[in-house]
């Protein structure tokens, strides 16, 4: 559905509902159909010679270029970040941050990564990276302005995820950007956590951000995708990136995925109401040591999420009390979380079922040190009842204090 540049802005609610129906792809139908496509055929060589010669945004040429289909979720990517200039999609999160990275770095580069970055991003800069000559110093997530004395001759660009998916300390997005800019070092942000309805990226200034869409966009746990959003100047060669790489996401996936987005607003909104009732209650029980909630002003960065942040989503940490027996830690762990009657035990977040996930920070951390005071569980508060969940999740804490008793 076009809008009328005459018109006030839209608001994120409605942008989720209108974006990316353009009725050139939508022929008068509210969803765009699904494309399936290999092969496009021309009418004459001629014409097939001028496509080939031509930008091929959106432009059919061959499907891996695409089709309605996918351009139809990326534009309605696109306009949920003011003043982007286009969207990519990829058929994982990893995938996302792995071209987001190979448009932006050079061999003999140098990468700055936040040390609470997703364990995968940590291992393709450990990986991959470095086997293509490019290095990676990690920082500290509360480093913020003080960026500026990390950034070296050969600095490229600073790698940003804020909240950390597994420490949840949030990082003064601004302040770093604004470091970066006066160096000339692209900024790029994991923004998972917060999507653009909670954290505009491009807006506060981040030259390429990042959604592992198998999350809240899709919001199913049925479909794996990923995305890069550029800001101004940056599009041309992360296309040409991922078109070099090969990369492209199935029809069939992006059209789930654009059905996903639809309802992204209403979702998140009651995956972060009911995500902070429950972390407001963990903060009370006996047992907990620790909350780690964004929105909660015990968490690291608590201020700059206020400041920054337009509202929480529905993914937390929480730090048990130990005993002077580590020991005892596992076991006491599992049975509060194998008890557990409405959380599946899994990775991945953001579809519509509660999640449980045992994690060791700790293991992942060089620039900085982690030293909690018992073990730590990973919460996806998903879209059922609330009061069931505290019930389900009381239930396990009385196990986890039984097996230290």
């Amino acid at each position: 559905m076009a809008h009328d540049p005459d018109q006030p802005p839209r608001r994120p609610a409605t942008l989720v509902a209108q974006a990316g129906r353009r009725p050139e792809w939508t022929g008068g139908i509210v969803n765009p159909p699904v494309w399936r496509a290999s092969t496009i055929l021309y009418d004459t060589v001629a014409d097939l010679r001028a496509a080939g010669g031509r930008d091929t945004h959106h432009r059919l040429f061959y499907g891996r270029r695409g089709t309605p289909t996918q351009w139809s979720l990326a534009d309605a990517l696109t306009e949920l970040e003011p003043g982007a200039e286009g969207t990519f999609l990829y058929p994982s999160g990893v995938a996302a941050i792995a071209a987001a990275l190979m448009s932006v770095l050079a061999p003999g580069d140098e990468l700055l990564c936040v040390d609470s970055a997703y364990d995968p991003t940590r291992n393709l800069a450990n990986t991959l990276l470095k086997r293509f000559g490019i290095t990676t110093r990690f920082y500290d997530p509360t480093i913020g302005a003080g960026i500026a004395e990390l950034i070296g001759e050969r600095t490229r660009a600073i790698m940003m995820e804020s909240p950390g998916s597994l420490t949840f300390e949030v990082q003064d997005v601004p302040a770093i950007v604004a470091a970066a800019k006066a160096r000339g070092v692209v900024t790029l942000l994991d923004n998972t956590w917060a999507t653009p309805l909670l954290f505009p990226a491009i807006r506060h200034g981040v030259d390429l951000t990042i959604l592992a869409a198998t999350k809240y966009i899709v919001g199913h746990s049925d479909v794996m995708m990923g995305s890069v959003t550029a800001g101004p100047g940056h599009f041309a060669r992360l296309q040409e990136t991922s078109f070099q790489l090969g990369q492209v996401i199935s029809p069939d996936d992006a059209w789930l995925g654009s059905r996903g987005l639809r309802t992204l607003a209403l979702r998140l909104r009651q995956h972060g109401e009911s995500a902070l009732r429950i972390a407001q209650w963990f903060a009370e029980q006996p047992g907990v040591a620790r909350v780690l909630h964004p929105a909660l002003p015990s968490c690291p960065g608590h201020d700059l999420f206020r400041r920054d942040f337009l509202g929480a989503s529905g993914l937390f940490g929480v730090v048990l009390e130990g005993d002077e027996d580590r020991s005892r830690w596992e076991p006491a762990r599992a049975a509060l979380i194998d008890g557990l009657r409405h959380f599946g035990i899994g990775y991945s977040w953001g579809g519509f079922e509660s999640l449980a996930l045992p994690i060791d920070p700790a293991r992942y951390r060089t620039a900085t040190r982690r030293e909690d005071a018992g073990p730590m569980i990973r919460l996806q508060i998903g879209l059922e009842d609330p009061d069931d969940l505290i019930a389900d999740l009381d239930a396990g804490l009385s196990r986890y204090r039984e097996s230290l008793s």
